[in-house]
């Protein structure tokens, strides 16, 4: 069976994960997780990409984000991966391939799921064992959301301003969220969703996402085989 082209729709969130091959490390240095956001960075303005949240863990990182065109996104990841690979073995003096294949996304419901999303990208280390809490780790966008820093990578997206009505507000409510954690549910939903590709939301969005594209955007049901619509 052909493997499904990605989700990518302009206008919604994305999760995105891009993996390490073999869960191989895809940093070595400090000097590395630098290049990646700079890169990262470059090419979401170069595709007109929003980043609204971002980990880096050893041998993998997440983004969320939100594309303005259909092709921004996929445009953005080739571009960085390439560059990055270039990059790493370079420092390295190494060859060969760095990434597990693609990377693989999908479209969210914001209104359901973007926080926790951002809640998840930032629980990726404690989840691990690699620190106490969110705060501690230095290589997600965490810092930037509870005022520590300015991240010049972020746009917050527009329901990060519904946390207060004051900056201080803002960053003191979405460092409750984060405390508060997501539950094992949320996780796995937000997990599998990423590396199998089908939508993340309610029936009706689920739905009103499939009037916009030709790929399916969920599991067919068992014993209904999805029919794709024909296009030119």
């Amino acid at each position: 069976m052909a493997r499904l082209p990605r989700l990518t729709l302009a206008g919604y969130p994305h999760h995105i994960i891009q993996r390490g091959n073999n869960r191989q490390a895809i940093f070595a240095s400090a000097a590395d997780y630098q290049t990646l956001l700079d890169l990262l960075h470059e090419n979401a303005q170069k595709f007109k990409v929003a980043i609204h949240g971002y980990v880096l863990m050893t041998n993998h990182f997440h983004l969320l984000a939100t594309p303005e065109t259909a092709d921004g996104l996929p445009q953005m990841m080739q571009a960085v991966g390439r560059r990055y690979v270039r990059w790493f073995n370079d420092a390295l003096g190494r060859s060969g391939t760095l990434w597990e294949g693609r990377y693989k996304s999908t479209v969210i419901d914001s209104d359901a799921y973007l926080l926790s999303c951002m809640a998840y990208l930032d629980l990726n280390p404690v989840r691990a064992g690699m620190v106490v809490q969110a705060a501690d780790y230095a290589h997600s966008s965490h810092s930037h959301y509870i005022g520590q820093r300015v991240d010049k990578l972020i746009t917050p997206h527009p329901l990060v301003w519904g946390l207060g009505n004051t900056p201080f507000a803002r960053e003191a409510a979405y460092a409750d969220l984060v405390r508060g954690g997501i539950s094992t549910v949320q996780t796995a939903q937000l997990t599998d969703a990423a590396l199998r590709g089908w939508a993340l939301g309610d029936a009706d969005f689920v739905a009103s996402l499939q009037t916009l594209t030709a790929r399916r955007v969920s599991k067919a049901a068992a014993g209904r085989p999805f029919k794709t619509l024909k296009t030119s």
